[in-house]
């Protein structure tokens, strides 16, 4: 098959067949067009005329340049593409025993209590556009909500009388996630006195902007670029960092990581499980500072004082 249609299938299958988000489409799309367009440099015209060894050397060239988790995503989205063509137009597979080599994890960069704290008490919640962003804020933290998945809530997806949220994620899947009870009165706020000041039309969505649009992504990204600046934070608190918070601070107060997994709507355990290696750093960092260590002047529990007091 000719490489610009097998692209061309391959893009309608992701996005009509499978239902993928935007973002990993466009990702997809991105990779494949440079695959495409480096094989058609070798005088590759055809996916059939493909092999492993050029699939290799063409992955090798990329690691020259890119980043280990750019290349890893590449190499998934080559094997995608020719599983695709080989399941449907019975191609063979010459990326089938090419490695897909993992990137370094690194650890999610997430928000302390603390700091997710000082952001919410920035906000006056007498100010309409300032509820607004402080209700949207919580609901992203308090649910870990990616901001796509909050920026496009409708009304009937938020039940605030029982604290529930079904929440459309990745792959258009619902999934049910509760709300945690002090942003409940925050979001009422917002829904009895701020909304109604916004809403135009008859819209739908829960979040708007005072033209009556729906908020979105760019937007809630800036008001986190903001609010670290107004507060001197000089992590690179994002949305999607919020989330990690909100998993972090789950796991590190004994939340069950299924249950986690559920809430933040992951299809594999394994990718939750970073969040366990999160909290284990900061175990041990905890650990470096409250214990004596060597050479240092042993901590004094006081336990003879108190014994005499007993």
């Amino acid at each position: 098959m000719k490489l610009e249609t097998a692209l061309r299938k391959y893009k309608a299958q992701l996005t009509v067949n499978e239902g993928k988000a935007a973002r990993t489409i466009q990702g997809y799309s991105h990779d494949l067009s440079e695959y495409v367009q480096w094989m058609q440099k070798q005088g590759i015209t055809d996916s059939e005329d493909i092999t492993a060894v050029l699939i290799e050397r063409f992955l090798h060239e990329q690691e020259m340049v890119k980043k280990a988790s750019s290349c890893s995503r590449m190499a998934a989205s080559i094997r995608s593409f020719h599983q695709f063509l080989s399941f449907l137009y019975d191609e063979n597979d010459p990326s089938q025993n090419i490695q897909v080599h993992a990137s370094k994890n690194h650890l999610p960069v997430y928000a302390t209590q603390e700091e997710v704290n000082r952001i919410m008490e920035t906000f006056d919640d007498h100010v309409p556009l300032q509820l607004l962003e402080h209700a949207v804020l919580e609901m992203i933290y308090s649910c870990g909500l990616r901001v796509s998945e909050a920026v496009n809530l409708t009304l009937y997806r938020v039940d605030l009388d029982t604290g529930i949220l079904r929440v459309l994620g990745k792959g258009n899947k619902e999934r049910i996630v509760p709300i945690a009870h002090g942003s409940i009165p925050i979001l009422r706020n917002y829904l009895a006195t701020v909304r109604p000041l916004f809403v135009k039309d008859r819209a739908d969505w829960f979040f708007l902007m005072p033209n009556g649009k729906k908020i979105h992504t760019e937007y809630v990204e800036a008001l986190m670029r903001r609010k670290c600046e107004e507060l001197d934070i000089h992590k690179h608190l994002t949305p999607h960092k919020l989330r990690h918070s909100y998993a972090t601070h789950l796991l590190a107060n004994g939340a069950d990581l299924r249950a986690i997994q559920e809430m933040l709507g992951h299809s594999d355990i394994s990718t939750t499980q970073i969040y366990t290696h999160v909290a284990d750093q900061q175990m041990l960092k905890e650990y470096e500072q409250f214990h004596p260590g060597e050479g240092e002047k042993p901590l004094d529990l006081n336990l003879g004082d108190d014994k005499k007091k007993k």
